[in-house]
């Protein structure tokens, strides 16, 4: 089973990464985008038996920091 984990930063934590890429675009002349926030894509290749619950626990314990992150679980396919 393909999972993807899409891992963001949680509104409100300062965002270095996402304000380089914001003042590139505007040193581009990319006029109209107020805010770029840059997040991670992790792909897995998991064994179909593999519960909600075992994925909960690998973002939870190592994939995200749940203290200035939030996650999202996406089943593929």
């Amino acid at each position: 089973m393909n999972i993807r984990v899409h891992v963001s930063l949680k509104p409100g934590v300062l965002d270095p990464q996402g304000r380089a890429v914001h003042h590139a675009l505007e040193g581009l002349g990319f006029a109209g985008v107020d805010e770029v926030r840059v997040g991670r894509l992790i792909e897995l290749d998991v064994a179909d038996d593999t519960d909600d619950t075992a994925l909960t626990e690998m973002c939870e314990k190592l994939l995200a920091n749940t203290v200035i992150e939030n996650y999202r679980i996406e089943k593929v396919g």
